[in-house]
């Protein structure tokens, strides 16, 4: 299996997003790191999506 075809500069922040040390990032293979970009992703749309605290609940003070 040969190495991912990425600049270093992807690659290094590919690792720190991901949490992995680059030597296992550029060795992982293709399927496993689509994986784990789909799932950093689906974290982040998370957390982008969450209403704060602060914002209307849906109440509009009526009775």
């Amino acid at each position: 299996m040969r190495p991912l075809q990425i600049s270093p500069e992807t690659a290094q922040k590919l690792a720190k997003e991901l949490k992995v040390p680059i030597e296992h990032l550029m060795h992982m293979p293709q399927h496993i790191l689509l994986q784990k970009l789909a799932e950093l992703a689906g974290q982040t749309k998370d957390n982008s999506t969450a209403p704060a605290p602060d914002q209307d609940s849906g109440n509009s003070g009526r009775e």
